[in-house]
Order: structure tokens, then C-alpha cells, then sequence
């Protein structure tokens, strides 16, 4: 097997500790941010996944006003507070990110991120300078797993799907990836994360 030429890389929970939680309890308190997280009437991952995709908070928000809007304080806050879930960068798969960039590896980003709140984190975290590209699914108005997301990040990294390793802490997404031609790595750790990039031959 030849040596990948490059890395794309997830940022939410694989680079980027993402804990809204924190959002919605910097605005709400920690009892109420538990109940909204927790809600069986809600799912805030499937709210998210929808921002995610390109529609707007707007759009999202007069929906959930329409189906729940109980939940909708919740959600503002969720907003409001949006900085607060960045909680920091994940130390050890942000290292392996810069012993690749001393490498000489070209590296990606490829995150379903809202278009709207995606400038927070170039401000916030200075390691993204280290990625050649990233690619934000709101932006672009596809999330992953759509094949169609993956086909944009790899002709904006201007190297085969099958000399790419992308590395994402989601099954979905990484078998996703797989079926479209890249080589997937489940994320479940910075130490595993080093040895199987190590096993395809990266320098780490």
C-alpha cells in the first residue's frame, strides 16, 4: 500500500472540543441546558445537523418555533453562546496535525460546521492555519455523510480520493467517506490515531 499524500481532517471532536452543553448553560444554567440536551421530545443533534446543511438559523429557528417552542429559549441560547461550546483544541491529535505540517504533509479540513458560526473558530483557534483548505458544509449546503461534501473537499485538495486519509470520530461519516473512495479512519483517540497513521507509512 503506497503512502497516503495527504490528510483531511474532521475538526468537531477530533481537533476541536465542541461541547454545546456549555453554550446553552452559559445562557441557561447547567439544569436547564441538561433538560434540553437530554429531551426526549428533541433531538438537538438532528437541530444542529439541519444548520449544518446550509439552511439558515432563521429558517431552522421558525421551524422549531412552529414544532417546539418550549425549546426555543434553549436553542437562542445555544446561539448566543456559541463560543462557549469550543471548551479548546483536543492537545494530542493537534500535535499529530503540526508533526504534519513539519512533515510537509498537505493536510484539510472538512467539518459540518453552520456557515454563520464557522468565523469563531479561525479566530479562536490558530492551528487551522496549518490546514491547506477547509471545507464548512454549511457554507457549501451539503453535510457529510452526503457523498457530495466529499467530492468538493477532495477537488479542492487536488488529490485522489485514494491517496487521502480522512480521519472523523462519526461512523456515518467515515463509512461515508470509504464508499466514496478515500481511505477512513475512525477517530477514538490521539495515541490509536498516531499508530494507524503511523501503519500507512505518515511520519508521526
Amino acid at each position: 500500500m503506497s503512502v497516503p499524500r495527504g490528510v483531511i481532517w474532521d475538526l468537531g471532536n477530533v481537533l476541536i472540543d465542541w461541547q454545546p452543553h456549555a453554550a446553552v448553560a452559559a445562557g441557561l444554567g447547567e439544569e436547564e441546558a441538561t433538560r434540553f440536551m437530554d429531551a426526549e421530545d428533541f433531538d438537538f443533534l438532528a437541530f444542529n445537523h439541519v444548520l449544518d446543511g446550509g439552511v439558515t438559523w432563521e429558517e431552522n429557528v421558525a421551524e422549531l418555533r412552529r414544532t417546539h417552542p418550549h425549546w426555543v429559549e434553549h436553542a437562542t441560547a445555544y446561539r448566543a453562546n456559541f463560543p462557549a461550546s469550543l471548551v479548546g483544541e483536543i492537545p494530542g491529535t493537534v500535535g499529530v496535525v503540526r508533526e504534519l505540517h513539519d512533515a510537509g504533509v498537505p493536510m484539510f479540513g472538512l467539518t459540518n460546521w453552520p456557515d454563520e458560526f464557522w468565523p469563531h473558530a479561525p479566530r479562536r483557534f490558530a492551528f487551522l492555519e496549518l490546514l491547506d483548505d477547509i471545507v464548512v458544509s454549511g457554507t457549501e449546503g451539503f453535510a457529510k455523510p452526503d457523498p457530495a461534501i466529499f467530492e468538493i473537499a477532495v477537488a479542492r485538495a487536488g488529490i485522489p480520493a485514494s491517496d487521502l486519509v480522512f480521519v472523523d470520530d462519526k461512523q456515518d461519516n467515515v463509512v461515508a467517506a470509504i464508499e466514496f473512495g478515500l481511505d477512513g479512519i475512525l477517530f477514538t483517540g490521539a495515541d490509536e490515531l498516531r499508530h494507524q497513521l503511523r501503519d500507512r507509512g505518515l511520519p508521526v
